[in-house]
Parts: structure tokens; sequence; C-alpha cells
């Protein structure tokens, strides 16, 4: 049996290639995907090897992972959990295709993972293979194994001779990390009351420790992707990586955030992502001028669809090639440059541009446009308000007809109902402009029909 185990060198993994030799009796191949976190490749594949792997895959994916997978996450605008930006959640089905394909590659019969059985990630690794390998086993030693906590690994791999040169064994937190962001979980985080301590972030300074004075930032989009930093044009990597400096020496970009995990319960995670929190800040602001209001809408509905979707690990499915070709078409215009102030751990837009931008000065300033004329707004609201009128008409002619109870101020008892009684639904304008002019003849015969009705019963 040969299997292919996603491979990050830590100590979970490092105790699983040995656990899968011995309980499958199985030749162990690893893969190992770059997705920016720090230290790349460094000393795994020796590492790797030393526990008994017989094979070892490094796979640089950082370009494919913000070009492919980030970049279209940014421009539909999803957030998870209203702070969650989807960083772990993006990366999971880029390194559970590329494991399939060196399993592929090498004729496999399984594949592996590392993940708990009470996270989210062991969904997304496994959705990916059942989507792209259905006909490959599954393995996962946490739901298998009799290693119930990180003290049982040490004691494990201490038996077995397994070097853990590299592996912090007295550490705090749980960590991913990639070029959108870092992420810390368990240890004292599981407790909601407790205020994580400065010594645990890595990127970001404090936001009382940034400069004392603002910085400012550009950033170029063409069709909602990202393409410049400062008037320079940059590929992908380098233009997270540049922002991701910016903002984390700024302290922007940190969140607290107890979200709704996807196997059902609550969980803490405290999230630093500072060039994404630039990007989305100023993405959005730039749609605002270059996306019309039913757009923008639409928009923001299939963004929280796209969210769930990521965060639940769908993303090789139908459903997300579908929306992101909706988002391909809504944010084919999000082309312009906002600038950004950056000051304190906060970010706010200073301006914006476009070259297709949609708005008119002319047409939105309150002085006098040659393009607009304001008393086109009075035909505009007695359409727009016609349903409004309708329904509140009927709701009169219902209460003269039922108990006699007053019409607009008019009295109805027996025959003393006007055809007047009712707000007129679409007759011309009177002298205010305003729509006082002659009611709607329908309405009027149908209120005298019941105003002689309700004089015949009281006869």
């Amino acid at each position: 049996m040969k299997i292919v185990l996603g491979y990050s060198g830590g100590l979970d993994t490092s105790v699983i290639v040995p656990w899968l030799r011995e309980r499958y009796g199985a030749e162990v191949v690893c893969m190992a995907g770059d997705v920016g976190q720090r230290g790349g490749f460094e000393g795994l594949e020796a590492k790797a090897r030393a526990t008994g792997a017989s094979g070892f895959f490094a796979e640089d994916l950082r370009e494919e992972f913000v070009r492919d997978f980030v970049w279209p996450t940014l421009k539909i605008g999803a957030v998870y959990g209203r702070k969650y930006l989807l960083g772990t959640a993006m990366a999971r089905p880029l390194l559970g295709r590329r494991q399939v394909e060196v399993a592929r590659a090498v004729g496999a019969d399984a594949l592996a993972h590392g993940c708990t059985g009470k996270g989210n990630d062991q969904v997304r690794f496994e959705l990916a293979y059942a989507a792209l390998a259905p006909d490959l086993a599954v393995i996962a030693p946490w739901r298998e194994w009799d290693i119930r906590s990180r003290e049982d690994a040490l004691a494990y791999a201490r038996a077995r001779g397994i070097a853990l040169d590299g592996i912090d064994q007295t550490k705090l937190y749980s960590r991913d990390e990639n070029l959108w962001h870092t992420s810390h979980e368990g240890g004292p985080l599981e407790d909601p009351a407790f205020e994580p301590d400065e010594s645990m972030y890595l990127w970001t300074v404090a936001p009382e420790d940034a400069p004392e004075r603002p910085e400012y930032v550009e950033i170029g989009f063409e069709a909602g992707v990202p393409v410049a930093v400062d008037g320079h044009a940059l590929g992908p990597v380098q233009l997270l990586e540049a922002l991701n400096e910016i903002g984390a020496r700024h302290g922007v970009g940190r969140a607290d955030l107890v979200e709704n995990r996807l196997v059902g319960m609550k969980s803490r995670g405290v999230y630093e992502t500072p060039g994404g929190t630039l990007l989305h800040l100023a993405i959005g602001d730039l749609e605002s001028i270059t996306i019309d209001r039913r757009a923008e809408a639409m928009k923001n509905e299939l963004a929280q669809r796209w969210a769930d979707m990521v965060y639940e690990g769908r993303w090789w499915t139908p459903e997300r090639e579908a929306l992101q070709a909706a988002t391909d078409v809504l944010a084919a215009n999000v082309t312009g440059s906002v600038r950004l102030k950056l000051f304190k751990g906060a970010a706010h837009v200073a301006s914006r541009t476009s070259p297709v931008s949609l708005y008119r000065e002319d047409l939105a300033s309150f002085g006098h446009a040659a393009t607009y004329d304001h008393a086109d707004a009075g035909g505009f609201i007695r359409l727009f308000g016609l349903p409004i009128r309708a329904a509140a008409s009927g709701t009169a002619v219902n209460r003269a007809a039922g108990n006699g109870t007053a019409v607009n101020g008019a009295a109805v008892n027996g025959a003393a109902a006007s055809s007047r009684a009712a707000p007129p639904l679409g007759g011309a304008a009177g002298p205010s402009g305003k729509g006082d002019g002659p009611p709607d003849p329908a309405l009027s015969r149908l209120l005298d029909e019941v105003a002689a009705k309700a004089k015949a019963g009281a006869a």
C-alpha cells in the first residue's frame, strides 16, 4: 500500500509517518506545499525521510495560491463571520488538489492528512479528495489512533527515537500561516474572556507602538484584480508581500473572532491579515464608483454564499465555477485606484479614482445641473410609490365597507362616504406638483358603490 501524506513537518505529521507505516505496513510519500508560510521547505525533506518517508515532494504554490484562490475571493468580497478573511480556508483546496496530483504521479492507493477530528480542515481536505480522487482511500489518523493530546504525540515520538528538532515542544498556540494571513488558536485563547498577550502576534505591531505619523498607500486594480502599489506594477506574490509589510508596521489587520465551525461548535481564533485588510477596504470603496446599485446588491449576496462555500470546503464544485463566472462579470469595470491612510492600527480611504467611474459631479451636485431637472423627481416618486398608494387605498375601501370607520379623516357612516376620500393613485399633479390633483376615476366609482351598499344596509 502506498499513501501520500500532506506534510508540514510539525509534530503531528512527524508522528503520522511512522504511525502509517506501523498501522498499515504502507510506503509513505510526503507532499509539502509552500503557500507562503515561514521557512518554506527548509529541512523538511530530511526530517520526513528520517521518520520513514520513502519520497518527498516540495511544491511551490505561492503564485497559484494568490492568483487563483485569493484574488477571486477578494474580488467577490467574501468575509466569513463578519471578520474572517478566509486565509486558511482558501489554501486547503489548492493543497488538496496538489496532493491528489502527487498521488496519481506515484501510483498511490490512499491519501492522508493530519487534521484533528474537531476542526474544519478535515472537511476541506476530504471534500477536495472526494471531488478530485473519489477512488482513493482516505486515512485520518486523528480519528483512528489512541493519541489524544500533544503530550501523547510527544511521548509517541520519543518512544520511537523521532528527532524533534525545530518543533516547539512548549508552544501555546496552534497556528496556520500563508501569504494572506497567520492565525492563532488554542491554549489560553480557548477562554473567550482572555485578552491575547502582545507576544502572541507574529506579523503586526501593537497599534499603540505603530509610527507616530500616518502613511499613505495607493492600490491599483484592473477588473477587480490588484495590480499595483503606489503606481508600481507588481505580480500577485510581490504585491501581497508589499501590502503585508506596510499594513503590519501600522498594526492594521488584527481580528479576534469567535466563529461557528462547520462541525457544529464555536471556536475562537485571532487572525493577522494586514495586506488583506487593506485590499478589502480598497476594492470595496472602488466598487462604490464603478458598479451600480443593483449590481452591488447582487455582489453582496454572492459574497456571503462564496464565504460559506469556501469555509465549508466546497471549492471544487460547479457552484464555485458559477459564482466565479458571475463575479467576473460584475467586477469587469472595477478598475482604478484607491488611496488609503494608515495610522495606529486603522486604515481609512483618502481618495479614489477610476477611468470608468459611474460618478458624475454634475449629477451629484446640489447646484444647478443642465442634465437633471428637479421637477422630474415628482413623476418618479408617483410611479415609484404607486404600489404603496394602491395598498393604502385598498385598506381604505375595506374599512369603508366593513365598519364605517374614518377613511382619510372623512366619516363613513352609511351613505356619508365621499368618492374623494381615497388618495389619488396616478392622477395629474395639482398646483403644488405633489400629486394633489383629481383622484383616480375608477377608484372614485368603487368608493361610490361601497357607500351606496353601506347606505342600503343601514336602511
